[in-house]
């Protein structure tokens, strides 16, 4: 049995394109559709693009995890459950489908399919919190899986190690149990010609924020229309990459470089509170490696903006647990002090 992309008991969640909504393409990472059925067979049609790394999606079937390689270019069906070898029992199973990287790749999801016998299931509603992070590589969860290198520089690796299911962003959204669109892209940086992103032109956030589509290797950009959702929480996770190809702000935090990064960044959060006007907003770094005069600056932006409702969050091993990508341990410390600390915060939608 086809269940088309488009039928109303699936549930989709991120920052998706969905101008064919027969085939929505997927590109952030933590983009999921989700499925309850019987039945045991599921299967997913897929089609992929890619620009580097090899791709996988992840699939968490009845609270186990599993990930998927995919064609670098074109179509691929997924056995996701397939036999009785795999079937705990001929009762109800729930199914979640997500985009494990960030726009390395953009995957269209054309449906599932079940059993002859199978049958989809209406879904509970969807949490009723909902939180956004604009972040990089540690906020997309990339080489998370790699644990066996924790507090370590990264091993070799071409994607596989990269789960955003696992990325600090994605587990501070299950412990506060919202909803979550993790607009994170590997190497970027708050401005254009600065970071790692899109090597030789890199292109930064500040591109990137309000699009759907962004990588150029891929396709044309194309805008996100805000209005299809509005989160409580929007946390800003940048400053990590800024330093690339220079260190600016450690070499000289009261130069006009560094002031030039704290009016942009002042800027972007501006944008944010005239697109969500009610939303909380936490300014934040991650634990991976940097220098703090990245920090002072962040926390002086917040500090002028004197906006109740923006606030900066300094993690206890901030900037100081690792030289490589936080793994699934350091993510999940990460994760546990975030939540904390914006369950503390007076987030009105989340008082009534």
């Amino acid at each position: 049995m086809l269940i088309e992309a488009d039928h109303p008991w699936l549930r989709y969640s991120g920052r998706i394109d969905d101008t064919d909504p027969k085939a929505p393409v997927f590109v952030f990472p933590c983009t999921s559709v989700r499925i309850r059925f019987t039945g045991k067979q599921l299967k997913a049609c897929v089609q992929n693009a890619g620009a580097y790394w090899d791709h996988y999606l992840g699939c968490v079937l009845d609270g186990v995890q599993t990930a998927y390689r995919l064609p670098q270019e074109g179509r691929a069906v997924l056995e996701l459950l397939q036999g009785k070898e795999l079937a705990t029992d001929e009762g109800v199973h729930e199914a979640l489908l997500f985009k494990r990287q960030d726009a390395c790749h953009e995957v269209a999801f054309m449906g599932f399919e079940l059993a002859a016998d199978g049958q989809i299931l209406e879904l509970e509603e969807a949490p009723a919190r909902r939180i956004e992070v604009y972040g990089d590589s540690v906020s997309a969860g990339e080489v998370s899986e790699a644990v066996g290198f924790a507090g370590k520089e990264d091993p070799p690796h071409n994607g596989e190690y990269s789960n955003s299911w696992y990325s600090y962003a994605w587990m501070t959204a299950r412990k506060l149990g919202a909803q979550i669109h993790d607009i994170a892209q590997g190497g970027i940086a708050l401005m254009d010609h600065t970071g790692w992103f899109c090597d030789p032109h890199f292109i930064g956030m500040e591109s990137v924020w309000d699009k759907v589509h962004y990588n150029p290797q891929i396709g044309k950009a194309t805008k996100w229309n805000f209005a299809n959702y509005t989160p409580d929480v929007v946390i800003v996770a940048l400053g990590q990459n800024d330093s690339h190809p220079f260190d600016y702000m450690k070499q000289d935090a009261e130069g006009e470089q560094a002031e030039r990064w704290r009016r942009h960044y002042q800027a972007f959060l501006m944008k944010i509170r005239g697109t969500y006007s009610d939303a909380q907003i936490v300014c934040c770094t991650t634990l991976l490696e940097h220098d703090s005069s990245w920090d002072a600056s962040i926390e002086r932006v917040c500090r002028e903006l004197a906006d109740e409702r923006v606030t900066h969050y300094t993690f206890r091993r901030n900037g100081k647990a690792t030289p490589g990508h936080l793994r699934i341990p350091e993510a999940e410390e990460m994760a546990e002090e975030l939540a904390a600390y914006i369950e503390s915060l007076p987030v009105r939608a989340w008082e009534i």
